[in-house]
């Protein structure tokens, strides 16, 4: 009889829910990666749309006027064929017409995550996934048509980006509530930290990919990741599973500790076995449907409240329909969940901060540091590297710590002088700068990916919403919708302010740092406020 191959035997290490788990973390990853590498491509074509082909390299453009007279002074002919502009993108306020393509895009984006939570609550996620990414394509390879039919009407562009900010939305309520579904408390920062690196990864892929005919056919740089987009959507159409329950895969949590413990440990687990036993008997004797067991009938609500230590003014009531089934949670019931609002109003200054780096630092690079089109963007994905070591760190320290709000401060603390440093570098070399981009974007997106995983997670299933799953894609789509409130208006101010000087940029970054970092100040005096259990009160940990 054959030896089993190695390989059989590492896969039968594994069980079927752990192999379906990770499938549906790949997968995941891999469409939401598909979104952001459709968003990427606006932010390298930039620099051609308006470009100088003999100067470009040897002098920052603010103007068409400034143009005129840096190329007098330099003793150089001018010449409308060194031009590379493309109508309407010719003008002296050129600056502000590409902040526009941002800020529609954005503003749409914002408007429309409200409502995503809401509809994706109550459609299927496969479905709901499915047509946002086919839509997204569309949208994405008709912007990139734009270079082919010879369109130069800005209309058409800002309309394209507001629908494609629009069916955009469909995405990371739909991702977010998936991985809630399959994954456990337990070590959620760190799993929702690697997960988040789709963002980094789908921004690197389509820099790389817009970045290959940015220079020659800019048109190209859409219709590709439009086309991956879209191939996307089917692979979501044909395998995602949106929940254990669909293939019989009931998730399990282990009932001993993984280590010996003594002392406090030993007492605190024991306690927490005997409270989870007395919540066992009390939803056996209420609920008979093993699969809404978790779920409450209002009356229950006070007495699920004062066993978990929870004061009734913190729990949310959620109604029910006649069979007792769960239903989504209402736009202010998610408001009143402890958190949500702080969480969100700080992701505002912390995603305006992220996205004008999205969308503004290959111009950057290639105004202010000179480097030609493809090169900047081909260094703006370091940015994107950075942000894949620090939403993995901020997810280990928060899962060490327990501690969210506190991680999340010590790196928007650690960030501005970060941002102040990068904005005075320019003259210090190009390892300089990729070292300063990497720690930037660690700093930068740190925060930013915590919050819009691992916080939207615990928020939506906090317990005092008394186990009702529901909620998850309403919390998730406030959060970040209120965020991407913040990522429409700092591409638009950094539009508006880089004509006076790219610094005066940095300043407006480091200001709204420091305002994400006042807004969590609340939660993080009450996070340090507990440094020692208390022994005569019992309090349920969230794993």
């Amino acid at each position: 009889m054959a030896p089993v191959p190695l390989g059989i035997r590492f896969l039968t290490l594994f069980t079927r829910e752990q192999c379906y788990r990770t499938f549906t973390l790949v997968l995941t990853f891999l469409l939401y990666a598909a979104y952001h590498l459709s968003r990427k491509p606006i932010s390298i074509v930039k620099s051609a749309l308006h470009m100088n082909c003999s100067l470009a390299n040897e002098i920052e453009l603010y103007s068409y006027k400034e143009h005129l007279i840096q190329a007098k002074l330099l003793g150089k002919p001018f010449s409308n064929g060194t031009w590379c502009n493309w109508e309407p993108f010719d003008k002296s306020n050129y600056k502000q017409l590409l902040g526009a393509l941002d800020y529609s895009f954005l503003c749409a984006y914002a408007v429309g995550m409200y409502a995503s939570g809401i509809i994706g609550e109550r459609l299927s996620i496969r479905l709901y996934l499915t047509f946002g990414m086919l839509s997204s394509g569309l949208f994405t390879a008709l912007f990139g048509m734009g270079y082919f039919y010879n369109i130069h009407n800005l209309r058409y562009y800002i309309f394209i980006q507001v629908a494609n900010g629009l069916v955009q939305t469909t995405g990371w309520p739909s991702v977010v509530t998936c991985i809630g579904n399959w994954f456990g408390k337990g070590r959620r920062g760190l799993i929702m930290g690697i997960w988040n690196s789709h963002t980094s990864v789908g921004n690197i892929l389509g820099s790389l990919i817009a970045g290959r005919w940015v220079t020659s056919c800019w048109g190209l740089s859409f219709l590709v990741p439009g086309i991956i987009v879209a191939a996307m959507g089917l692979v979501c159409f044909l395998f995602l599973i949106e929940h254990p329950h669909d293939v019989k895969c009931a998730l399990t949590r282990a009932r001993k500790p993984s280590k010996c413990m003594n002392g406090w440990d030993a007492h605190k687990h024991r306690c927490q076995v005997y409270e989870k036993n007395k919540y066992n008997t009390l939803m056996a004797s209420e609920v008979k449907d093993p699969e809404r067991e978790c779920f409450l009938k209002e009356s229950d609500v006070g007495v699920l409240a004062k066993s978990n230590g929870l004061m009734i003014s913190h729990v949310v009531n959620v109604s029910s329909d006649r069979d007792n089934k769960p239903v989504a949670i209402s736009f202010l019931g998610a408001l009143r969940i402890p958190g949500v609002m702080e969480f969100s109003l700080c992701l505002l200054f912390a995603k305006l901060v992220s996205y004008t780096f999205l969308f503004w630092l290959p111009m950057y690079l290639a105004n202010k540091e000179h480097f030609d089109a493809k090169k900047a963007g081909d260094l703006s994905t370091l940015f994107d590297v950075g942000g894949i070591i620090g939403g993995i760190l901020a997810g280990v320290i928060s899962d060490w710590t327990r501690k969210r709000a506190t991680t999340c401060g010590a790196m928007l603390l650690l960030a501005a002088p970060m941002l102040y440093i990068f904005s005075a570098v320019g003259d210090m070399g190009l390892k300089t700068i990729i070292v300063m981009l990497i720690v930037c974007g660690a700093l930068v997106n740190g925060p930013y990916s915590l919050i819009t995983t691992a916080v939207s997670a615990d928020l939506g299933t906090h317990k005092s919403l008394t186990g009702n799953s529901k909620a998850l894609s309403t919390v998730t789509a406030i959060i970040d919708g209120t965020g991407s409130i913040g990522a429409a208006l700092g591409p638009l101010l950094a539009g508006l302010i880089s004509p006076t000087g790219w610094n005066n940029v940095f300043y407006m970054l480091m200001v709204a740092d420091g305002c994400a970092l006042l807004l969590l100040f609340r939660l993080i005096l009450k996070e340090l406020r507990i440094l020692v259990p208390k022994t005569n009160e019992i309090e349920m940990k969230e794993h």
